[in-house]
């Protein structure tokens, strides 16, 4: 009876379709989704053309493992089924796809001797671009920081689901949710382009079905689904298209160390080894908390130790980050394949301009090299950035593409985040000027660019989702702030400032407070007195920094000097730090000034540069200025000069 019923609904499909063609491609996936045998498929679908022509389907069912798969298309074959030993309810299919397969869709059957077939349509698509079109981002970019939960609420709407554990919604609570959504970000895409940045990247979207905490998203429950709170798949497409269309890319954050506890597959996990000290967690897992939990010892030098122990790289790459965030295996192969799949889907799937990979320096660091390797051989422009929040440059350069590390480890990273100089630039601003402190950090902080296999590749930044504000960390002191916003600027990096940073938002009430840190972006919320957006009920010192940051931006997005001159700096003088970017007939020099009182500088000091005698315009103030045998310096700050006419 059963069957009888699904050829009904198969011809009512063919019935529909035909009275409604313009909607064919449409309808048909829906349906041959939602009308699958299956309780999940994944991945959802894939494409032709691939460069890898091979795909392992994760299939999760009940009793699944007693079927058999079989299919008839051109160009695809199963090349081996797995079983998985602890759960009759999986199966893992591996296909090959040769270069005859074409686009389209194909039935999966599934038989078992004196049982009804099961049958899951699956999708193959059309690529909508070759591979070598995924640029990724790079020194020419600006990249906007966004906590999605908390730039802005555009969909009431969705702002609290009752399918969901988490049914929060409180914006006086940092832990709790304010509703913030990907539309709030689309909405927002013109003014992130006004200020000048060139690439947006929102903290994890994806399913967090976790009963608390759930907005800040790294403790993903479903790879493959929009939480839907933040909006939908749409949604996220939308914003994908949005940015493409003004010439700006969309960093997707990943999280290949760790899962959230309330996953699926926590509920039926496919293998004994399928997440880090698993069976602890199957033992008491009527009394898991972080007492019961195996940690992370977070020893992170243990990926480089020539000396470190064993027992510490497990206690680094093995522990559970959090109680609530299961370890992921990914000496698995199973998961290794699911993780690579999974990023590849979503770079196909959005169009992705990068990925920012979280804590990566906790997974299985060659796992990592291989994810990184799989994703940059079937996209070689692409760009992937690794967070190692360590301060010792050593570290960061470690997991950087061309490193050249004793123990011959290669990540295929092209960037790393630069925590070392966010520390530089923070002590070197705040502390007194001596022979060891202040602006002698900047001078050596980038003088450990020698380290780095490319420094213009390396993402620098002043603060993010985790680290106190900018304004908060200078004592909030604004010609400060701007001295740091300046030179993280100028620099040979891919800087990265975090949402707010423009308009001076601060966490001074109770520094280094997440729920603080994250706080909500002023206008983004009906009824909001302020409006960041408009300019409305902003003070003086926040409307002058947002130009101040426009305004550099806005002259760095058509600087080849900036974007990949030849850097040149001389060591600190009496309070003042020079830096130069040159690039043929263009010169860059940014200055800071830590004197209270006027100062005079001799000029004949930097005269290797080549500015005599030429005419250079302050970026900020517009400006002119002759380059001749000294500078007056009449105030505290930063000045920044071309000799680029416009």
């Amino acid at each position: 009876m059963k069957r009888f019923r699904n050829i009904l609904f198969s011809l009512s499909i063919v019935f529909f379709v035909s009275c409604n063609p313009t909607e064919t491609s449409k309808n048909v996936s829906e349906v041959s989704v939602s009308n699958s045998s299956l309780e999940r498929v994944e991945p959802p679908h894939w494409w032709v053309n691939m460069k890898n022509d091979e795909l392992q389907l994760l299939v999760h069912h009940p009793n699944i493992s007693d079927y058999t798969p079989e299919i008839n298309y051109q160009g695809i074959s199963i090349a081996k089924v797995t079983n998985s030993k602890k759960s009759k309810n999986y199966l893992f299919i591996d296909f090959k796809i040769d270069k005859t397969a074409k686009a389209g869709k194909f039935d999966i059957t599934f038989k078992k001797e004196n049982s009804e077939n099961l049958i899951h349509t699956y999708e193959l698509k059309s690529r909508v671009k070759s591979a070598e079109d995924y640029v990724g981002f790079d020194s020419s970019d600006a990249i906007y920081l966004i906590t999605p939960d908390r730039f802005t609420n555009a969909d009431e709407s969705n702002d609290i689901n009752k399918n969901l554990k988490d049914q929060s919604l409180d914006r006086t609570d940092g832990y709790k949710r304010h509703g913030g959504d990907l539309q709030g970000i689309i909405n927002g895409v013109d003014y992130i382009l006004d200020l000048g940045f060139t690439a947006i990247w929102p903290t994890p979207v994806l399913m967090n079905d976790m009963p608390k905490g759930s907005y800040h998203g790294y403790a993903i429950t479903d790879y493959y689904q929009v939480d839907p709170r933040f909006g939908t798949m749409k949604d996220y497409k939308e914003l994908a298209e949005k940015l493409r269309k003004k010439g700006m890319k969309l960093i997707m954050d990943q999280v290949a160390n760790h899962c959230g506890l309330e996953h699926w597959w926590m509920k039926d996990i496919p293998f004994d080894d399928w997440v880090n000290h698993q069976k602890n967690y199957e033992d008491n897992i009527k009394n898991w908390n972080w007492k019961t939990n195996i940690g992370s010892n977070h020893r992170r030098t243990t990926n480089q130790d020539l000396y470190a122990s064993e027992a510490d790289r497990k206690g680094n790459n093995e522990g559970w980050f959090v109680a609530g965030m299961p370890d992921l295996n990914q000496r698995n192969p199973f998961m290794a394949n699911y993780i690579i799949q999974n990023s590849i889907w979503w770079i196909e799937t959005l169009g992705l301009g990068g990925i920012r990979q979280d804590t990566y320096p906790y997974p299985d660091k060659d796992f990592m090299s291989n994810w990184a390797g799989s994703i940059m051989k079937e996209y070689p422009n692409f760009s992937i950035v690794g967070e190692e929040w360590s301060y010792n440059p050593l570290l960061v350069g470690y997991w950087q593409k061309g490193a050249k590390n004793k123990d011959g480890y290669q990540s295929n990273l092209k960037s790393s985040m630069d925590f070392p100089m966010q520390k530089a630039i923070i002590d070197g601003i705040n502390e007194k000027e001596s022979w060891d402190k202040g602006l002698v950090k900047l001078y050596e902080g980038l003088a450990n660019d020698f380290h780095y296999a490319t420094p213009k590749d390396i993402m620098a930044f002043l603060d993010n989702h985790d680290k106190s504000r900018l304004y908060t960390e200078v004592g909030e002191d604004f010609t400060k702030s701007k001295m740091a916003l300046s030179y993280l600027l100028i620099l040979p990096r891919i800087p990265q400032v975090y949402y707010g940073t423009e308009i001076l938002m601060d966490d001074t009430a109770k520094p280094g407070d997440h729920g603080l840190i994250r706080t909500d972006f002023p206008g983004g919320w009906k009824g909001d007195s302020v409006n960041a957006f408009t300019g409305e009920g902003l003070t003086g010192n926040q409307k002058e920094m947002q130009s101040f940051v426009s305004k550099i931006l806005n002259y760095r997005k058509n600087s080849a000097a900036i974007q990949e001159g030849k850097t040149v700096h001389f060591s600190p003088f009496t309070g003042t730090y020079f830096l130069f970017r040159v690039k043929d007939d263009e010169t860059v020099v940014h200055i800071i000034n830590k004197n209270e009182k006027p100062i005079s500088i001799d000029l004949k000091r930097y005269a290797e540069v080549g500015l005599k005698g030429k005419t250079l315009k302050n970026i900020v103030s517009g400006e002119d200025f002759i380059w001749g045998d000294v500078i007056h310096l009449k105030q505290k700050g930063s000045t920044i000069l071309t000799t680029k006419s416009n």
